[in-house]
C-alpha cells in the first residue's frame, strides 16, 4: 500500500525547436500542480519555476511549461489518463463528512469541493445534494527520457546531504533508488534529479540542517526552533517562492535547539476532532510465549501465570488494549485487531512478518522486547507502516517508528528546566556515584554554582563504596532551601543519602537554623523503591521530585476507565493494563483525526489519558519521539503531579 506510484494526468509533449536540444515541454492539464508535474519528470518545483517564472503566480490549463531534460533515462513510464464522464448525486446523511464520502466513492476531498464550489466556504449539512464526479482511467505509456542523471557519492555524504544538495527529500531520493541501502558508501552510483551544476546546493558545516515534518508551518518552526519566517527564508531563499514542504531539508543556525515546550502546547481533546471513521487495522505484537504453556493443564497454567513475568505483563497490556477498542467503538471508531505472539524471539518475529501481510496495517503496536521491535521496524520501514514502541526505547529511530517512552536525556532536560523556573533562590548539591559522573557533570554545566559530591571509594580495592559521610555534606546544608540531586542505581547508596538528608532536614536547634531539603533525581529507578528507603516516608519528607513518562492515577478520584476495568476484570488495573489502554486509545484517536498516524502526530498536539500523555517531535531524518513528560513528587506517601504556582517549587 505504501509503494511509490506515479499517477498523474497524461503528459502532453510538444517540441520547440529553439530548446529541443536541452529541454522538453509539458502542456498543463486540469488539476495538475507544479509539485505533481515535478514528480512526474523527477525534477524539483523550483527547477520548473526557474524556467517558467509566470507559473509562480498563475498556473493555468493548457499553459506550456519548459521542463529540463536529463541525459540518461530513456525507459517508458506508465502514466494515467483521467477523464470526467458524468456526475452522480449524493444525498448527505447524518454524521457523514467530506472524508467519509471521499472514501466511499474513492475520490479526494478536493475532487468533491472542485465540483461543489460552495463547499470551499460552507460546511456540509445533512440533506445536502452534492455532485460526485465519475471518472474513467486509462493507463498509457510515454517516454520521459533525460529526466534524471546519475551521481557518484562523495566522502561524508549520507542520504540527507545528497537530498539537500539536489533539492529533494530523503523519501524522494529513496524512491528514485528503490534498492538503496541504509547507508550510502563512497563511490555509490545513484539517481538524482537532473539539475544544473550551479543549482546544486552546498552543505555548509557551519550551519545545521532540519527536516520539515507534515503540516509544519513557519509559526510551528518559530515555536520549535526559535527562528522567525524572515530568518528562515534568509537562509533558504527558495522558500520565499515555494514555501515549506513536508520532508524538505532547510538550513538553520548551527546552535539552534528544539525550543518546543509545554507552555506553547494546548492539550488536545481528539474525540472532538474525529473525521476519519474508516475501520482501523491494528496489529499488536506481544511476548505471550504461549507455546510453553500446556493449556490442557489448569495447574500448569496457574503456575506459569505465577512465575512468568512476561506472560503476566502481556496479558495485562492486552486487557488494556481491548478496553481501548471498546471505548473507541463507542465513539464510532471500528477496529480490526490482529494479535501476534512473538514468543520474545527474533526468529519468531521474522516468521510472523514473512508469513503475514503487514502492509495494510494503520499501526503496529509492539513488540515489547527492544531487539524484536528493532527487527520488526527495520523490516516494515520500506512499507512505511507506523511502528509504536510501547514499553522500550528503540535502538534505532527509523522514520516509521514512534518512541513513546521519553529518553533519559529528555527527562534530564525537563527537570533542569523545571528547577530553573523556580523563583525562590536555592542552593544546589549534586550527589552521585562514579557510574553517574557524566550525569553529575551535565547538571554542573546547567547549574554552575552547584556543589558536586561523589560517593566514597574503598581504600583497599579503589572501587566505588556507594556511601558518603556526614562531613561530606554538612557544611553545604545551610539555612533555607537546598535542592539535592541524587544520581545512582544503587539501593544502598539511596538509603544512605536519604537517611542522612532526613537527619538534616527541618529545624536545627543547636545552630538555630531551619533547612528545607528537596530531593530530586533526573531518572528514578528501582533503587528508590527499595525497602530500606522507609516505605516512601523518607522520600515524602524530602518532597522527592523526578521527571516521569507517567503519573499514577488518584484512587480517590473517579475514573471511568478504572471503574469499567474493575467491573469487567474484577481487579484494579496495574500500570501495564493502563499503558495498554492509554497507548492504544491515543493511536486510534489520532488515526480518526487524520489520514494516517504521521499526519496526526505534529508537535502541537498533546494528548493525555489515565496515566500517560503523548506529544511527538520528529527526529531529523528519523522517526518520532514522545517529549511529553510529567514532573511528579512524593507528597504525604502518595505520588502526585507537580503543579507550579507562580513559578515556585512546592
Amino acid at each position: 500500500m505504501k509503494k511509490f506510484l506515479i499517477s498523474l494526468s497524461f503528459i502532453g509533449l510538444f517540441s520547440i525547436n529553439a530548446i529541443a536540444q536541452d529541454y522538453k515541454t509539458h502542456k498543463v492539464k486540469l488539476g495538475e500542480t507544479i509539485e505533481s508535474i515535478a514528480k512526474t519528470y523527477m525534477v524539483t518545483p523550483y527547477d520548473i519555476y526557474a524556467l517558467n517564472p509566470d507559473a509562480k503566480t498563475s498556473l493555468q490549463p493548457d499553459m506550456v511549461l519548459i521542463i529540463p531534460r536529463s541525459k540518461i533515462l530513456d525507459t517508458q513510464v506508465q502514466t494515467q489518463t483521467t477523464k470526467l464522464l458524468s456526475y452522480k448525486t449524493h444525498k448527505v446523511k447524518r454524521k457523514e463528512t467530506l472524508y467519509s464520502i471521499s472514501k466511499k466513492y474513492n475520490i479526494t476531498i478536493n475532487d468533491i469541493k472542485k465540483h461543489n464550489n460552495r463547499l470551499y466556504s460552507e460546511s456540509l449539512r445533512k440533506g445536502d445534494k452534492i455532485n460526485i464526479p465519475q471518472y474513467s482511467n486509462a493507463t498509457t505509456t510515454t517516454s520521459l527520457e533525460n529526466t534524471i542523471k546519475t551521481y557518484q557519492v562523495l566522502p561524508k555524504e549520507g542520504k540527507w546531504r545528497v537530498a539537500y544538495k539536489f533539492g529533494i527529500t530523503v523519501d524522494e531520493l529513496e524512491k528514485l533508488n528503490p534498492t538503496l541501502k541504509d547507508t550510502l558508501q563512497i563511490g555509490d552510483i545513484i539517481n538524482v534529479p537532473n539539475i544544473a551544476n550551479n543549482e546544486e546546493k552546498i552543505i555548509d558545516d557551519e550551519f545545521g540542517y532540519y527536516t520539515v515534518v507534515p503540516r509544519e508551518g513557519f509559526l510551528a518552526l518559530e515555536r520549535k526552533l526559535g527562528l522567525t519566517q524572515d530568518e528562515i527564508e534568509a537562509l533558504n531563499p527558495e522558500l520565499i517562492d515555494n514555501g515549506l514542504k513536508a520532508g524538505m531539508i532547510i538550513k538553520v543556525p548551527k546552535d539552534v535547539t528544539n525550543n518546543s515546550g509545554d507552555s506553547n502546547v494546548q492539550r488536545s481533546v481528539l474525540m472532538d476532532k474525529l473525521v476519519n471513521f474508516s475501520t482501523k487495522n491494528i496489529a499488536v505484537m506481544l511476548p505471550f510465549r504461549l507455546n510453553r504453556v500446556d493449556m490442557d493443564s489448569i495447574q500448569e497454567v496457574k503456575d506459569m501465570l505465577r512465575k512468568e513475568g512476561l506472560l503476566n505483563i502481556s496479558l495485562d497490556f492486552h486487557t488494556g488494549v481491548l478496553m481501548a477498542l471498546d471505548s473507541a467503538k463507542q465513539l464510532g471508531i471500528s477496529t480490526k485487531l490482529d494479535v501476534y505472539d512473538t514468543k520474545a524471539r527474533i526468529t519468531e518475529v521474522s516468521h510472523i512478518l514473512n508469513d503475514n501481510d503487514f502492509s495494510e496495517y494503520d499501526a503496529v503496536i509492539g513488540p515489547f522486547m527492544a531487539d524484536c521491535f528493532n527487527r520488526t521496524a527495520s523490516m516494515l520501514r520500506l512499507e512505511n507502516v507506523p511502528m509504536v514502541s510501547p514499553v522500550s526505547i528503540p535502538s534505532h529511530l527509523y522514520r516509521n517508528v514512534f518512541q513513546t517512552i521519553p529518553s533519559n536525556e529528555l527527562l534530564l532536560k525537563k527537570i533542569v528546566a523545571f528547577v530553573k523556573q523556580d523563583s525562590i533562590p536555592s542552593r544546589i548539591i549534586i550527589i552521585s556515584d562514579e557510574k553517574h559522573r557524566k550525569v553529575s557533570n551535565t547538571l554542573k554545566r546547567e547549574f554552575s554554582l552547584a556543589k558536586q559530591i561523589f560517593s566514597r571509594t574503598d581504600e583497599e580495592t579503589g572501587k566505588d563504596a556507594y556511601y558518603i559521610l556526614k562531613e561530606d555534606i554538612e557544611e553545604e546544608l545551610l539555612d533555607g532551601r537546598t535542592i539535592v540531586f541524587l544520581e545512582t542505581k544503587d539501593e544502598g547508596f539511596v538509603s544512605n543519602v536519604v537517611s542522612m538528608l532526613n537527619g538534616f532536614n527541618g529545624i536545627d536547634e543547636e545552630l538555630e537554623i531551619e533547612r528545607e531539603i528537596i530531593l530530586m533525581t533526573t531518572n528514578k529507578n528501582k533503587a528508590f523503591d527499595g525497602e530500606n528507603v522507609s516505605n516512601n516516608y523518607a522520600l515524602s519528607n524530602l518532597k522527592f521530585h523526578y521527571p516521569s513518562p507517567n503519573k499514577p492515577y488518584d484512587n480517590e478520584q473517579s475514573n471511568s476507565f478504572v471503574t469499567r476495568y474493575k467491573k469487567q476484570w474484577n481487579t484494579t488495573p496495574n500500570r501495564y493494563a493502563i499503558r495498554g489502554f492509554d497507548l492504544t486509545m491515543d493511536v486510534l484517536l489520532r488515526l480518526a483525526t487524520a489520514d494516517n498516524l504521521y499526519d496526526a502526530s505534529t508537535n502541537d498536539i498533546e494528548t493525555e489519558y489515565v496515566e500517560n500523555k503523548f506529544r511527538y517531535s520528529k527526529k531529523m531524518f528519523g522517526g518520532y519521539y514522545n517529549e511529553a513528560v510529567y514532573i511528579v513528587k512524593y507528597d504525604d506517601l502518595k505520588i502526585v503531579e507537580v503543579i507550579s504556582n507562580n513559578n515556585n517549587i512546592d
